[in-house]
């Protein structure tokens, strides 16, 4: 019997293939659900985060989903300290911005620098790519959904 534990539900980049998902694909893990647990793919974006397709692929057990690299929620940020976004120092984000994280479809940080505008607050469309390990630098920040916000990705199945 094996000893091995799914992870927790949550986003994550496949680090293995499964059944035509290659391995480098951003994903969202369900552990729990019928037939079992399962990845979803997105289905699109919306406002810089995923979208995910209803119908996911069925993991054949713990030891394969214990392979999946687990991803920061997607969602607003504080940067706690000055960084830039990749070894070109093509973008600087300052300490106390406030950024958006997203990703792609191949599970790369983006993060998009929100602006006040006319109509409030306002998401751009691009972003910057993080190099791997540039996550260290934000804190996540808690903000309240109003009950016609979008559905995070755990309206899959919870």
């Amino acid at each position: 019997m094996s000893t091995v534990a799914h992870p927790p539900c949550g986003l994550y980049r496949t680090t293995q293939p499964l059944e035509g998902i290659p391995a480098g694909r951003l994903v969202y893990f369900h552990n729990h659900g019928d037939p079992g647990a399962g990845i979803y793919l997105p289905s699109g974006w919306s406002l810089n985060r995923a979208r995910w397709h209803e119908r996911g692929n069925t993991v054949p057990g713990p030891e394969w989903s214990s392979t999946l690299a687990p991803l920061p929620p997607e969602g607003l940020y504080r940067v706690r300290e000055t960084f830039f976004c990749c070894s070109q120092r093509c973008r600087e984000f300052p300490t106390d911005a406030m950024v958006q994280l997203g990703y792609d479809g191949e599970g790369t940080a983006i993060l998009f620098v929100p602006e006040w505008t006319p109509q409030g607050l306002g998401f751009p469309e691009r972003g910057a790519r993080l190099d791997a390990g540039q996550l260290q630098h934000l804190a996540l920040l808690h903000v309240a959904a109003s009950a016609q916000a979008p559905a995070g990705p755990t309206h899959l199945l919870h």
